[in-house]
């Protein structure tokens, strides 16, 4: 057993480590002296779930016994808190009412203080959206606690209300030394053949996780960490489990497509060998001595709203503070859905996580789909137009793509325009009669999930057969963040075109005819509110662009994300197909350098692949070094200070080459030649490789920005098409905000930006235009 006395310099240790997730988690009176302070460890005082939390009481001195009294809403709660040192006792207070707490400390000649908590029920919502009529949480919403399957094959069993819960599960498994794999542990049988491991830390004990699996926020919850039941004692905050190791990693999970109106089967687990590894069982983390945590909606596949995802992840890591104490670090590692869903959980909740390492990045889910529309719209013209005629060469100018090698010259551009299916909600049979011809492999109203498809026909939506059923799309996931359209229901979009010039640096570069970028520009049009291709330009909802920036939704940078550690590794490099492309890691890179003024804090490592254990050991070096620094420096000081590596790229597992990583097409270095970067239908049109102009300025059209002058007859078509001007991309979008850190969009009061059941409730918004 840890002794008392190293057990409470630990646990005071990492308490201090948690300042930043406790923000704004301080007594909020001013009763006695400054000496004496309350203040929740698990979450913060206004977001806290589940009926209880954990709470750290300072004083000047140690306590006489009996000297400190703690009370609940008038009842004394003093016997959970435990001093961990000096002055410093911590407790897992239970009990909470939903709604207003007020927990308050007495000691005699020290005064009194007292905080202010709210609680919410463990199913949620916090801050994903008010449970107004207009706005409730996701609906229709399938459980599936009946088909997640634990490891010896059992489930939680039916859900036991419609928030989908069901009574926790805490089982076992241990690593088989004789075929390297988990298995359940039944401690009555005590198998003969588990493994020995020694954690980073320094601890060896027998290879035996303990895995709890709860519903949280509605969503399936896991756990798991070294824990011999045994020889210890079930794990608390004040005596956690020997082989923990302090530090956390969430796993974020993959993919979007079918993420929406689902509980989900399975947690988000990814092992692609050799480019990532993020599991709740993973059979080499655990081992070192890291727990691990998931949630269903945490995962994109099942829940392609990253405001609910962050949100779920709060309560998520709460609970684990709660069971095993404070971690001293939180890492957050993703490919693909998991990338984004890193970066937009810690940029929107500041101090869930201090670093992450992401590979095949994207931004956000938005970014996938708000440029596919594009490739979706170039692709309808080029299809359902007979003159003037593009080669495919030119085609594939326009859109950016890197020119497939092979057969299929459009693959990228193609795979790329498909993804705009997380837009569309309007079954295949119906979507086939829409004029014009499709192109192959377009899917819409996407409904299957890592399970198959789970929400029942008649709660999906049809035109006019259902029209009030469940679309599939993320703008109508995140409608309590998007808004809803008064006249249809469905959520606002905030997808526009207005003034985009399609094909603008491929008719520059001589690529394509004056007559060809006026017929494109004159013929591109736009989509309804069931994309459904019309002859308009796209206009925008502006309060919808202004509020996924605020809510996270689409990734800003400039929140939590300015001050931990970025580590962005290429995954396996394709610009070829599959649509995870190198411009969205750059897109993620520029966004953070526009909001805090450099990248300091981001290092990008290419490569086929990238060596995933160098790249990770290397993360936990900056980390602990930035942990470990107890200078008064800004945090996002400190970050840069102990960068361990640089930009470069990986010719071989063991050929790193040290230079900057830059966005570009050609030859111009080496890693550049080896991994170019090919762009998008919206850079083509002169936006920035950001891609967060949401909604662009206009300017007047001006003869300079071409490279060959039009005629007088050409310049009246090009004023025709855009009589209103064309996008000015050296200015910021319309509508540009920055991200709200800890926002809520309903039920919490604070910090409040939106209410999507009283639309004309809004907070002040400060942000810069």
């Amino acid at each position: 057993m840890i002794s008392t006395g190293i057990r409470s310099c630990f646990v005071a240790l990492l308490a201090t480590a948690l300042v930043p997730h406790a923000r704004d988690a301080s007594a909020d009176d001013d009763d006695g002296p400054r000496g004496l302070q309350i203040r929740t460890l698990s979450t913060h005082a206004d977001r806290v779930s589940g009926g209880d939390v954990l709470v750290e009481i300072s004083l000047p001195r140690a306590p006489r016994k009996g000297e400190l009294i703690v009370s609940l809403n008038g009842r004394v709660v003093t016997n959970p808190f435990h001093e961990t040192a000096p002055g410093r006792l911590v407790g897992l207070v239970t009990g909470l009412s939903d709604g207003n707490n007020r927990l308050t400390a007495e000691a005699k000649g020290l005064g009194t203080r007292s905080l202010r908590i709210v609680n919410y029920p463990i199913t949620g919502p916090i801050v994903s959206g008010s449970q107004g009529k207009v706005g409730p949480q996701e609906r229709p919403f399938i459980c599936q606690t009946d088909s997640f399957k634990l490891p010896d094959g059992s489930t939680l069993g039916p859900a036991t209300d419609t928030d989908c819960s069901a009574p926790t599960k805490v089982t076992y498994v241990y690593f088989s030394k004789a075929d390297a794999k988990f298995k359940p542990f039944d401690s009555k049988t005590n198998p003969t053949d588990v493994a020995m491991t020694t954690t980073t830390a320094g601890w060896t004990m027998r290879y035996i996780v303990r895995l709890e699996t709860s519903t949280i926020n509605r969503g399936i919850a896991q756990n798991a960490v070294l824990h011999d039941p045994t020889v210890e004692s079930p794990p608390t905050h004040f005596s956690p489990p020997k082989g923990w190791n302090k530090k956390l990693i969430a796993v974020q999970g993959a993919g979007c497509p079918g993420g929406w109106y689902i509980q989900g089967a399975v947690e988000g687990n990814l092992n692609i060998p050799g480019v990532l590894r993020a599991e709740v069982l993973d059979t080499t983390r655990l081992g070192q001595g890291y727990a691990t945590f998931g949630n269903t909606l945490q995962h994109p596949s099942n829940n392609c709203n990253a405001l609910l995802g962050g949100e779920t992840m709060m309560m998520s890591k709460e609970h684990v503070i709660e069971e095993f104490g404070v971690p001293s670090a939180t890492l957050s590692v993703g490919c693909s859905g998991g990338s984004y869903t890193s970066l937009q959980y810690g940029d929107t909740f500041p101090g869930l996580i201090d670093g992450v390492l992401i590979a095949c990045t994207f931004p956000d889910a938005l970014s996938i789909a708000l440029s596919g529309s594009d490739g979706h719209l170039l692709t309808h013209y080029f299809l359902n137009t007979k003159s003037p005629e593009f080669t495919d060469a030119q085609q594939v100018a326009v859109s950016g793509y890197k020119a497939t090698t092979g057969t299929d010259i459009k693959k990228a551009w193609y795979d790329a325009a498909k993804q705009s299916q997380r837009t569309d909600p309007v079954p295949p049979a119906i979507a086939a009669m829409r004029n014009g011809t499709e192109m192959t492999g377009y899917n819409p109203a996407v409904w299957a999930t890592p399970t198959g498809v789970v929400v029942p026909s008649d709660k999906q939506y049809v035109p006019q057969k259902n029209p009030t059923g469940a679309r599939p799309t993320v703008y109508d996931v995140a409608r309590n963040v998007n808004g809803i359209d008064p006249h249809t229901g469905f959520a606002l979009r905030p997808f526009d075109n207005v003034g985009v010039q399609y094909g603008l640096a491929a008719l520059n570069a001589g690529t394509i005819t004056q007559e060809q970028f006026l017929d494109l520009n004159e013929h591109i049009g736009g989509y309804d509110q069931d994309a459904n291709f019309v002859a308009s330009r796209s206009v925008g909802d502006l309060g919808a662009i202004e509020r996924i920036q605020q809510a996270g939704v689409a990734f800003g940078g400039g929140g939590g994300m300015a001050n931990i550690p970025v580590f962005d590794i290429t995954g396996i490099y394709n610009d070829d197909s599959g649509y995870h492309y190198q411009w969205f890691h750059f897109a993620a890179r520029e966004r953070m350098r526009e909001a805090n003024g450099n990248t300091d804090n981001h290092v990008m490592w290419r490569g086929n692949p990238v060596p995933f254990e160098t790249a990770w050991s290397t993360l936990l070096q900056w980390v602990d070094a930035v942990k470990a620094d107890r200078s008064d420096a800004p945090e996002r000081v400190k970050v840069a200070r102990h960068k361990p590596t640089a930009d470069g790229c990986w010719t071989s597992p063991t050929d790193f080459v040290k230079e900057p990583q830059t966005f570009s097409s050609q030859p111009d270095s080496r890693c550049n030649a080896l991994f170019p970067t090919f762009a998008f239908p919206r850079s083509v049109a002169g936006s920035p490789v950001k891609a967060n102009v949401y909604k662009c300025h206009l300017k007047a059209i001006d003869s300079a920005d071409y490279a060959k002058p039009f005629t007088a007859e050409e310049m009246a078509r090009l004023q025709a098409v855009f009589p209103s001007g064309v996008c000015d991309y050296s200015r910021r979008g319309v509508g540009y905000r920055r991200v709200v850190t800890w926002p809520s969009f309903g039920p919490s009061p604070d910090n409040l930006v939106f209410d999507v059941a009283n639309p004309h409730r809004r907070a002040d918004d400060d942000n810069d235009n």
